[in-house]
């Protein structure tokens, strides 16, 4: 069995050291995926937008067809009893999650009186402050509504970035750009992506294919708020070949510039740093 980071659990009631066993080969999700989950973020003492996060979870929850059983405000309760678990200094990925234990009136769906709700809590150190990435074009695509749940973060829809993300690795990438059915830029296989031209940022606007990221939505908010012009809209990769500065936003290492897209060099640029800067000052407001 892999090492894995500190991690503590809470389900039905009760905190659980490590990794505890709590689905079988006839659970529902474990057979056939009816699961969702969040990510929230607990670091130096602060936890932006926890409440959003929990929120989500309750919706895309809904979104597959399952049963929420938590409130909003307990789950923010138990993510800040579970964070005291750890080290002051550690960086906490919080973890939210639900799932139909039970098939429903057929094999295929998942009975939504059975779902099960768990928080799971571990080390998981984010990105040093000059941490970059190179990028490159994934030669796979988002699902639209009609093929899949994409107005949920649904487990289910991972493979997908995951085989895009071991593709591009396989070419020497960190991360890749994943466009939706019709060849338009919808997101990185793991996080938003933004460009800045001329000292204007532009982003994929939302149109069903990926997740309008919390971070995503903050950062747009705050760069906004900082005068600079955001625009959301219809994006080709030929955009973020010409861009001048290319970053990601995302919960688990927040905003990261991009070094390298393709065999063209990029330096982390200004744009970029004062999203982060901003960001990092909203979260210890």
């Amino acid at each position: 069995m892999s090492a894995r980071s500190d991690t503590w659990t809470w389900i039905d009631g009760t905190w659980h050291e490590g990794n505890p066993p709590i689905m079988g080969p006839r659970t529902h999700a474990s057979w056939l995926g009816s699961s969702v989950f969040d990510g929230g973020r607990f670091f130096e003492g602060v936890m932006p937008d926890i409440d959003l996060h929990c929120r989500r979870v309750n919706d895309s929850a809904v979104a597959l067809g399952l049963k929420p059983t938590m409130q909003v405000g307990e789950m923010v309760e138990l993510t800040r009893e579970g964070c005291a678990k750890f080290g002051t200094d550690q960086q906490i990925y919080v973890k939210p999650m639900y799932w139909a234990e039970n098939d429903g009136s057929g094999v295929i769906t998942g009975d939504p009186e059975s779902t099960r709700f768990c928080l799971c809590l571990f080390d998981a150190p984010m990105a040093p402050r000059d941490a970059s990435m190179s990028i490159t074009l994934s030669p796979f695509r988002r699902p639209t509504m009609e093929c899949m749940p994409v107005n949920a973060k649904a487990g289910c829809l991972y493979p997908n970035n995951a085989r895009a993300m071991m593709e591009a690795k396989g070419r020497g990438f960190d991360n890749a750009v994943v466009r939706d059915l019709l060849g338009n830029v919808a997101e990185l296989t793991s996080a938003n992506i933004f460009m800045a031209k001329d000292g204007k940022v532009h982003t994929p606007a939302p149109n069903g294919t990926f997740l309008n990221g919390i971070t995503r939505q903050r950062v747009i908010q705050l760069l906004r708020t900082a005068d600079y012009e955001v625009f959301e809209r219809t994006m080709g990769y030929d955009d973020f070949l010409e861009a001048d500065e290319i970053f990601s936003t995302g919960n688990y290492n927040k905003v990261t510039p991009v070094k390298r897209i393709e065999d063209r060099d990029l330096q982390p640029g200004p744009v970029a740093a004062r999203a982060r800067e901003l960001y990092w000052e909203f979260s210890h407001a």
